[in-house]
């Protein structure tokens, strides 16, 4: 493995296997949530147009690369922070310069992380408009005392109000984020949420467990009411169970779909296929390289001013490394992976089929649900030597 903060030490090849992801990170929030730890800073105007010429110029060195015109894009992700603070016009400028600059898919999904309050119709239409056909709402609950207690700016009746605008919009792909596990929150609150949220018939919806990540505020100085493991695992249950009876196909940990939506970007991630990473503190994975750009959004943009791409750290993965994430992202996804995948892990996958954890049909072993709420200590077990 090699680690290194010298930009020009990496070099980037992608295999062209498969289609690439996008990921593009707009850095910055008119108010930072007390349990995001992202890479993120305040919104003024004058920051943004800088990033942006600066977002501009990465693109354009990144199509310079001698096999830019030999891949694909199949997605786009603009994440950060709050893409939402895009104009329409700057966010088209964005998606013609990557298309100009790489071969962009005419069936591209391409997908915008939205806040309720910077979501307007006009907005959304656009978005769709400059070829945006995903918009993902970040609503996280529908108690108003609780997105106060989150830092969020929106109310309920403005989640609805955007998710609403969306579709008047002509937006046919809609995702909403929920958080479980919230301060104070009980299951009926937590199920009165779904319920609420599900009603809007999104075609897909991801939920949470809050983490309480290094660098978050509540990380820092701590938050109180935290429910109990018990009233968490009761909430991930109540979750499936209603999202299975709408009629939403729960297809990785996290995530749950209509037929045929599922997210297409983050399956890239899953499926540890390779994808760009655009922007401050935005992460991609090429020809076995994992690589991270500079954080603080001054030194991304003077390191581009420069004519140098951003990249800050970077890391070749072993064979091993590279067969130990692909068995465990590939258990985060319902289709499983095959079985000769963990063969070496025989007596580990006997062990989680009698518990329940695990099944394995059609040669494919994959994660029950309730495999699912114990995936992170099921991986620290396949991550041993021995089993």
């Amino acid at each position: 493995m090699t680690r290194s903060d010298q930009p020009s030490a990496v070099s980037l090849q992608p295999t062209g296997h498969h289609p690439l992801g996008a990921y593009v990170h707009i850095p910055f929030c008119r108010q930072r949530c007390h349990y995001c730890s992202f890479n993120t800073g305040p919104y003024r105007p004058a920051a943004m147009d800088r990033f942006l010429a600066a977002l501009l110029r990465e693109i354009d060195r990144g199509g310079e690369a001698e096999w830019a015109g030999r891949v694909t894009i199949g997605t786009v992700f603009f994440g950060g922070g709050t893409p939402s603070l895009l104009e329409p016009e700057e966010l088209e400028t964005l998606l013609d310069r990557l298309g100009k600059r790489f071969a962009l898919a005419p069936s591209a999904e391409v997908t915008v992380e939205c806040n309720p309050e910077s979501l307007t119709r006009d907005k959304a239409e656009g978005y769709r408009l400059a070829g945006v056909n995903r918009l993902s709402l970040g609503v996280q609950s529908l108690d108003a005392g609780l997105l106060v207690r989150l830092g969020r700016l929106h109310s309920p009746e403005e989640a609805r109000r955007a998710f609403e605008a969306a579709r008047d919009a002509g937006v046919d792909n809609l995702s909403v984020d929920l958080i479980y596990g919230l301060p104070d929150l009980d299951l009926p609150g937590w199920e009165a949420t779904v319920r609420g949220a599900l009603a809007w018939g999104p075609e897909h919806l991801s939920a949470y467990g809050l983490t309480l990540d290094e660098g978050s505020r509540w990380h820092g100085e701590g938050v109180a009411g935290l429910p109990d493991e018990e009233t968490v695992t009761a909430q991930y249950w109540s979750l499936a169970r209603l999202a299975r009876e709408a009629g939403y196909e729960h297809y990785e940990i996290s995530n749950y779909a209509r037929h045929g939506f599922r997210s297409r970007h983050n399956q890239v991630y899953w499926r540890a296929e390779e994808y760009l990473g655009l922007g401050p503190g935005a992460c991609g994975f090429l020809g076995g390289v994992r690589y991270g750009n500079v954080k603080p959004v001054e030194r991304y943009c003077a390191m581009l001013d420069a004519g140098t791409l951003p990249i800050g750290t970077h890391e070749i993965l072993t064979a091993a490394q590279r067969k130990a994430e692909r068995r465990i992202l590939g258990l985060r996804l319902s289709d499983g992976v095959p079985f000769a995948w963990l063969e070496d892990k025989a007596p580990l996958v006997e062990s989680w089929k009698e518990l329940g954890l695990l099944e394995v049909a059609d040669d494919r072993c994959r994660l029950t649900e309730a495999g699912f709420l114990l995936s992170d200590s099921l991986f620290v077990e396949l991550l041993e030597p021995r089993s």
